[in-house]
């Protein structure tokens, strides 16, 4: 039997109510077994219930009485940050259940809960070769004067046999925009090295130039014979090619990015160089382990790596291990703040996102004093009993 008008306004309400007490909901750090590195955050930041109810129903009974959810969410995830005129700003990737990924802006007062999205999601212009998705953007004050959104575009590959529908192709899409809400579309950055999934631009001229880590691979999934953090220097933005492609911060054998690494956020420029947060992936019984890991570089040469500390910065832990893509942690997005606050946003297994707090000083200490990865057991001891040493001569 269809609902009366006065069942449709009751169940409304109570709608509406549920998901503003779910809104205002605050975080708080987990300071049990602190590392002194980070916090995290007891509660994820954002999901797919934190978009609008307009956005997922006809909320008019004439046209659905049993007010049914039109449009789904299926995840909140992989979001780019900027800390604009002293507020916290996400464009988060968000998928449908129609498999789409599209960009919102998300907002909050301190960075770490009571986040709400803006009225609509971000408009994207298209090229002349339409997206069939596009994800994981990074955003970057330039000192231009632009702020740029840098993501993945993907498309259906052409020269796919007929009847496979699986394969795709992904360029590094770019854009740029003063306020987040109109964009002005730039061509797709051209690389000669293969595909590119994993396209950030540098915040500072190099040289004149525009400066993008890169990530050449073979195929969509598979790096192949390419990986590793590329570092490339462009003329013009507006037409965006690099003939050449240095990979200066390569993957490596029986470590966390023995598979392929990533870029994550653009780094933060501090007095001893440039933090980078990056990505590794490794594989293991359970399949591919995504984990995050920091390195710097120079200030003057940000493709010279002066610290590498060993190992990972962040592991998928806990309900982190589940979702979409299990056992994934993500991070292209990171905030400092006037007070040197750092605040990582990562998400878990493609599906939602978290944050973590830090600050410079903390971050680059880490770098600078955590000893490098040196490739064999036997010197991963060594580092543990030099440690050992030094402790008991304390003693």
């Amino acid at each position: 039997m269809k609902p009366t008008r006065k069942e449709f306004d009751k169940f409304l309400t109570r709608l509406k109510n549920e998901h503003e007490n779910f809104l205002v909901k605050r975080n708080k750090p987990v300071r049990k077994n602190y590392n002194g590195i980070y916090y995290r955050y007891k509660r994820p930041i954002l999901t797919a219930a934190h978009a609008p109810l307009n956005w997922r129903y006809d909320l008019n009974y004439e046209t659905n009485p049993y007010l049914l959810q039109r449009i789904g969410m299926n995840a909140a995830f992989n979001s780019g940050a900027v800390y604009l005129d002293g507020r916290y700003l996400l464009v988060v990737r968000m998928e449908g259940w129609d498999r789409k990924s599209f960009f919102a802006v998300a907002e909050s007062p301190n960075g770490i809960d009571t986040w709400r999205f803006w009225e609509r999601p971000l408009i994207m212009p298209e090229t002349d070769l339409p997206d069939i998705n596009v994800y994981d953007m990074r955003v970057v004050q330039h000192e231009d004067g632009w702020i740029y959104g840098v993501f993945c575009s993907e498309r259906k590959d052409p020269s796919a046999p007929p009847g496979d529908t699986s394969q795709a192709t992904a360029s590094g899409g770019i854009a740029r925009t003063k306020d987040l809400i109109s964009w002005e579309r730039l061509p797709d950055f051209i690389s000669h090295h293969g595909q590119q999934r994993n396209l950030v631009l540098h915040p500072e001229f190099i040289n004149g130039k525009y400066a993008f880590y890169t990530r050449p691979q073979d195929g969509f999934i598979e790096v192949g014979g390419g990986g590793g953090i590329g570092w490339a220097l462009v003329d013009d933005i507006t037409h965006a090619e690099a003939p050449e492609e240095i990979i200066f911060e390569e993957k490596k054998y029986h470590t966390i990015k023995e598979l392929k690494n990533g870029q994550g956020p653009a780094p933060l420029k501090t007095e001893k160089g440039w933090l980078h947060l990056a990505h590794g992936v490794r594989g293991c019984a359970a399949g591919l382990r995504y984990v995050l890991y920091m390195f710097m570089t120079d200030l003057e040469n940000p493709s010279k790596v002066i610290a590498r500390p060993g190992g990972y910065f962040m592991a998928p832990e806990g309900n982190e291990r589940v979702g979409d893509v299990s056992n994934v942690l993500f991070a292209n997005g990171w905030i400092r703040n006037e007070k040197d606050e750092v605040f990582i946003y990562y998400a878990s297994s493609d599906t939602r996102m978290h944050v973590a707090t830090s600050t410079v000083d903390r971050l680059v200490d880490y770098c600078m004093n955590t000893p490098a990865d040196g490739y064999r057991s036997a010197e991963s001891v060594k580092n543990i009993n030099e440690l050992i040493d030094r402790n008991l001569s304390i003693m």
